[in-house]
């Protein structure tokens, strides 16, 4: 039987469209949008589809289009002859693909979810297979998909009991959605368990862990790095990374918590939207730190208590040069950032208790012994206090590189499944 609820999305999808563009307007004026290329969320192709067969990769975001990164290398490195898109929904996903993916490979901004915006998009680039990842599903595009009777798999899937719970009020809907995937590959047992639930053909659900496991360090100007750790010297020092709003107040007070036991204590503070950056400062000003914000050329100071890092792709920098890292999205209900990011890069790490988007890798983190967590200001400056003290960090910031290191064969398990699909890709 058809879903009721899916029927009506589908009949918003072909009659909403104007709604779609006030709220593609209103996006616009806030600076969600980028005005040079806000055609592309209509559908309206910024470049000419190239010749040849082409894969087309959705990642909704940047911690999504990261993970496929090092999977699109080796894709283009075996089939050479195959064409990359990628196409993510936000202005700084896009900022970063721009400096990250291959040259060969195409950037675009997603379509919104009607009818006309889907199949402009699909009439342009005509992709013979289609690799989404992690679970934005939009119904329009899924179901688009498969009428062009195009191969569409679902990499690095995750679905947390919270969405699982959610879908559980459209069981038809969730049904069909997840049996758009010809193949579906997760992240941890317990998404797959979710998804058979749901409905998914348990043939066709592979656990390969995650792909922002084994994705490749965070780069970072290693100039750069010798030059501000040059500068800060003796100063111990912290990072609190990706924090969102309502964060940074919870990090600025057990900033001042831990500076009385550990004084000089310095905090690199990198806001998860750049963007927010003179926001962040001004707060912290008008609180009384002595604050430095890089996005407006001030350099690390001896006097700096709180440098603001609102610069974009400099994450692996920070990290590399704090022994102990809190990373965000954890002390708010955001759900949590991906903590191999840090444990890759020789950090210790600390999270607040909403980690629902990586609660697999926490755990491992925990049993492995490299990871903390806490539930406030008070708990969160007594970690830092302990932590910052070299042999501590060293301890847990080993242990959780030993972790990350594990994870790299999952790159070659999800490149082992797709082979075939690929393989026959080339030869539509």
């Amino acid at each position: 039987m058809p879903s009721i609820g899916l029927g009506l999305y589908r009949m918003f999808s072909h009659m909403g469209e104007g709604f779609g563009r006030r709220a593609l307007n209103k996006r616009l004026g806030l600076g969600k949008e980028d005005p040079e290329r806000v055609a592309e969320r209509m559908g309206i192709a910024g470049r000419p589809r190239p010749d040849g067969p082409l894969v087309w990769f959705h990642a909704a975001s940047v911690g999504e289009s990261l993970s496929v990164l090092d999977l699109i290398r080796r894709i283009e490195l075996r089939w050479p002859e195959l064409r990359v898109l990628v196409t993510t929904g936000t202005v700084t996903s896009a900022q970063l693909m721009a400096s990250r993916l291959p040259e060969n490979a195409i950037h675009q901004f997603y379509p919104l979810d009607f009818a006309q915006p889907v199949r402009s998009f699909l009439d342009h680039w005509q992709p013979d297979l289609v690799l989404w990842t992690e679970s934005e599903f939009w119904p329009t595009m899924l179901a688009e998909v498969k009428r062009c009777k195009v191969p569409l798999i679902l990499l690095n899937a995750r679905m947390s009991e919270r969405s699982a719970k959610t879908w559980r009020w459209a069981p038809a809907a969730a049904k069909r959605i997840v049996r758009s995937f010809d193949i579906i590959m997760t992240q941890d047992q317990a998404t797959r368990d979710r998804l058979l639930r749901m409905g998914a053909l348990p043939d066709c659900v592979e656990v390969t862990g995650s792909l922002k496991d084994s994705a490749a360090p965070l780069p970072h100007d290693d100039v750069e790095r010798k030059r501000l750790n040059a500068r800060l010297g003796a100063t111990p020092v912290w990072c609190a990374a990706s924090t969102h709003r309502g964060e940074e107040t919870i990090v600025a007070q057990a900033h001042r918590l831990a500076r009385r036991s550990a004084p000089g204590l310095a905090l690199i503070l990198v806001p998860r939207h750049p963007e927010r950056g003179p926001e962040v400062a001004s707060m912290l000003e008008s609180d009384g730190w002595r604050v430095g914000l890089r996005s407006r050329g001030d350099d690390i100071q001896e006097s700096d208590e709180i440098y603001v890092a609102d610069t974009l792709g400099e994450l692996g920098l920070w990290y590399r040069l704090c022994p102990v890292s809190m990373v965000g999205g954890s002390l708010v209900a955001i759900g949590g950032h991906n903590p191999f990011e840090p444990a890759a890069l020789g950090s210790a790490i600390v999270h607040g208790p909403h980690i629902a988007n990586f609660e697999d890798a926490y755990r491992q983190l925990h049993k492995a012994g490299a990871a903390v967590e806490v539930t406030g200001a008070a708990d969160l400056a007594a970690a830092i206090s302990d932590l910052v003290r070299p042999d501590r960090a060293a301890t847990m910031a080993t242990a959780a590189w030993d972790l990350s290191s594990a994870g790299a064969g999952t790159l070659d398990r999800v490149l082992s499944l797709l082979s075939p699909v690929v393989a026959e890709a080339v030869k539509r």
